[in-house]
């Protein structure tokens, strides 16, 4: 067994998770790799081995399959040093019925936080580790564009705060990572802003920087913090009427 430091990616196809993954691979950490795409993980698990000496394993995981969470932490080789859950759902907000509601929420929070806590119990159990949740800049305050989806982003930071303050004199650490506007497969045919439209490669590199400066949060650009930041300070009287 490796006696290197280890990270768990949930949701390890997507391009964040991918640019993170390599950036692992070439500081020798060893990876477990999560994800519903087993032929997808195994190409990235060949690429990632060509890149340097790490031991990459990989894991059928589907975050809404009620097994696959606790299932998943039982066949690790062992428990990971650090976890990044990346897993996510976008859909336009027109398709959000009942159905597509409740796939969103239960995609972005109810199943992650789920399994973020009993990481956080093992995590705590060992007294180390890091726990990193992707949320996004979306659940700082609700839009008519997306709401469901912001809600449940709304949710997943809080649900980090609170267990940040809960491990913070355990030795675990959690840090909340907030993107804005990100250039991948899910946001493929959108008409993103230059400026604000991050590549996930710097994603990638924010996750790096806050696990290593134990950051709490971190906004992806960081002139996301004052955008959010002049948005909820809007008055509701107002905010209601901008075409947000």
């Amino acid at each position: 067994m490796s006696g290197r430091s280890s990270t768990l990616i949930l949701g390890a196809t997507s391009d964040i998770a991918r640019a993170l993954a390599r950036k692992l691979a070439g500081q020798g950490v060893d990876l477990h790799l999560a994800g519903r795409d087993m032929a997808e993980l195994d190409a990235l698990r060949r690429d990632l081995m060509l890149r340097g000496e790490v031991a990459v394993s990989i894991h059928d995981f589907d975050v809404l399959r009620d097994d696959s969470g606790l299932s998943l932490l039982e066949e690790l080789p062992r428990l990971p040093d650090v976890a990044v859950c990346m897993v996510g759902l976008l859909l336009p907000q027109p398709e959000a019925d009942a159905g597509a509601s409740e796939r969103v929420l239960r995609t972005n929070l109810m199943a992650p936080m789920l399994l973020m806590s009993e990481l956080a119990t093992r995590f705590r159990r060992r007294g180390s580790g890091v726990l990193v949740g992707v949320s996004s800049v979306a659940g700082d305050r609700g839009r008519a564009s997306n709401y469901v989806y912001g809600s449940a982003k709304a949710g997943f930071t809080a649900f980090l705060s609170g267990l940040r303050a809960d491990v913070a004199s355990s030795g675990v650490h959690v840090l909340t990572v907030k993107p804005g506007f990100v250039k991948t497969r899910m946001t493929e045919g959108m008409d993103l802003p230059v400026a604000l439209t991050a590549e996930a490669s710097e994603v990638a590199d924010a996750i790096l920087v806050g696990i290593r400066r134990r950051r709490n949060t971190v906004y992806v650009r960081r002139v996301w913090y004052p955008i959010m930041l002049l948005i909820r300070s809007i008055p509701e009287a107002v905010f209601k009427r901008l075409p947000l």
